[in-house]
């Protein structure tokens, strides 16, 4: 790809988008560039209709290990100023972003948890649709560590993927997670022996970047909106998404190798 990035790597094959995190010598830990190249990566996957699945992951041994703390120590050190680090604002503008763009992105984002997930890092895996993890990873709800509250979306997804109780446990005491236990939580899909995760991640993307890709994106948008939907609006929504998606080419290409007993051959449109 022509863009060029400084703290990630983009690479695109068989309809499929890898954003991988480059800054292993800080295990991957999140700053306001990264932020800007991760918008920037994801905006590309929306408008290039040849890319149908993206997969984020991490360069080195770790996913992500959350915002970059020695930015903030460097702030404090500079300034005698209690507000040298605003927080609100660099979510608003930075972070939150990049959460918004996968979780409203019509097409399927797999986190490829390769290592250590913390802090934001964990947020971060929790806002993508699937997330495989490797054996050899840990999850880390690191915030309260540092006097902090979990972010990026993070109370709400984790609340989702696990309930109050278990998810007041990770944020309260800040608890290592192996990959074992969060399989059994329910905060990944699947996991593999570090041998095999590279593998395992690349098959799930290329079923998915195989599958109807508008059907996916329709999908999505039902299972977003149903966090605070009542049941009478989902009903009609499902209605509304399903007109639409009866549309799709896809949809017909479906029903004709179902009729003929053959293998679709989907088109993401």
């Amino acid at each position: 790809m022509a863009t060029s990035f400084s703290t990630i790597q983009v690479a695109a094959a068989g309809g499929i988008l890898k954003i991988t995190l480059n800054r292993p010598d800080s295990l991957n830990a999140l700053n306001e560039q990264m932020s800007i190249e991760l918008a920037a990566a994801l905006r590309m996957a929306e408008r290039d209709r040849q890319l149908r699945c993206v997969v984020i992951t991490g360069a080195g041994r770790a996913f992500c290990s959350g915002q970059d703390v020695r930015v903030v120590h460097e702030r404090y050190v500079a300034s005698d100023d209690p507000q040298a680090m605003d927080f609100g604002t660099l979510l608003r503008q930075k972070y939150n972003p990049v959460i918004s763009r996968i979780r409203t992105l019509e097409k399927p984002v797999i986190a490829g948890v390769n290592g250590v997930a913390a802090g934001a890092g964990v947020s971060l895996a929790l806002a993508c649709d699937l997330r495989i993890c490797a054996r050899s990873a840990v999850f880390k709800l690191a915030f309260v560590d540092l006097g902090l509250v979990p972010d990026m979306g993070a109370t709400l997804t984790l609340l989702r993927h696990v309930g109050h109780a278990r998810a007041a446990e990770l944020c309260f005491l800040s608890e290592k997670v192996s990959a074992e236990e969060a399989l059994a939580y329910g905060l990944v899909n699947r996991l593999a022996d570090n041998e095999q995760f590279e593998a395992t991640v690349s098959d799930m993307a290329a079923r998915l970047a195989e599958s109807p890709t508008r059907a996916i994106g329709l999908t999505k948008r039902a299972l977003n909106r149903a966090w605070t939907a009542t049941l009478e609006d989902q009903l009609e929504y499902e209605a509304f998404l399903q007109h639409t998606a009866g549309k799709t080419v896809d949809h017909r290409e479906g029903v004709a190798a179902f009729i003929e007993k053959r293998p679709p051959k989907f088109e993401g449109r």
